[in-house]
């Protein structure tokens, strides 16, 4: 009711001031207390005005916070993230790290939902597995729908991308329940780490043949080794694999890259790689 106090007010302070235009006297309308109360309409709506112009100056001055790949917040967030020889890979990354710190944990939510607050995104999808640790608290601070991208065979109704490849091997398609996206939905896909970008070009995929649309791939961990490797160092190619799929304007964004991942984890004296290729 701010807005109809100005007017008024304003109107007041008009015939007040200009009383021989509007047949109004001191001894009329504005006589005695009237005018005391025109006055005092007048200074309530002035500073009525005040305050919202104020506030809206404020609000126009508000910026929100953007995290850098590799920030400040990043290199605190990299040194709970050890690394094991696993599968074969010298350095395997373990989230585990930041998932049994809750202080942790709960800033990577709040950087993400800030990042992705301002964006419009309708949905956010978490590929099998750790993006179904991850999406869910992400979709929760956002006030978005979640849904999982499985691989084959694990939930039914659903449809399936085509055979892909990541770092460990080839993989048959990535599953998405047939009403999870309608089309032109916006979706945000979440995992924990990219590498190749096999997975995530599979969930670009199925979520595209529900009509949706990727507006941008989030990831914990990146290995920018596999962003554009030279054409001779046989290392897949993720620049290249997205550009034969026609997916090379979908944007990918990780908090942290590999270049300040040095945390190694201490192992035991029967420490043994009995990770299984899945």
């Amino acid at each position: 009711m701010l807005l109809p106090s100005i007017l008024i007010s304003s109107l007041l302070a008009h015939f007040f001031y200009q009383p021989s235009k509007v047949n109004i006297t001191m001894s009329g309308f504005l006589g005695g207390d009237n005018a005391k109360y025109a006055l005092a309409g007048v200074a309530v709506g002035a500073l009525a005005h005040m305050a919202l112009t104020n506030k809206a100056a404020k609000a126009e001055k508000t910026v929100r916070k953007t995290y850098e790949q590799d920030g400040p917040e990043a290199r605190e967030i990299a040194k709970v993230i050890p690394y094991f020889p696993f599968k074969g890979i010298p350095r395997f990354y373990d989230i585990g790290g930041f998932l049994k710190n809750p202080k942790v944990f709960q800033q990577i939510v709040d950087i993400f939902a800030e990042r992705y607050r301002g964006i419009g995104i309708d949905s956010v999808g978490g590929l099998d597995a750790r993006g179904f640790v991850l999406g869910p608290p992400i979709a929760l601070a956002l006030g978005k729908p979640f849904f999982m991208l499985r691989k084959k065979g694990k939930m039914p109704n659903s449809i399936e991308s085509p055979p892909y490849q990541t770092e460990y091997g080839a993989r048959s398609g990535m599953c998405i329940p047939r009403d999870a996206v309608k089309k032109g939905e916006r979706v945000l896909l979440i995992d924990d780490l990219v590498a190749t970008g096999g997975t995530l070009s599979a969930g670009i995929s199925v979520i595209e043949a529900l009509g949706g649309k990727v507006v941008e791939c989030a990831c914990v961990v990146e290995l920018k080794m596999f962003i554009n490797p030279p054409a001779d160092s046989g290392m897949p190619n993720r620049t290249k694999l997205f550009t034969d799929l026609g997916m090379q304007d979908i944007p990918v964004w990780a908090l942290i890259s590999e270049e300040i991942l040095d945390n190694e984890a201490k192992l035991a004296t029967d420490y043994k790689d009995d990770g299984e290729e899945h």
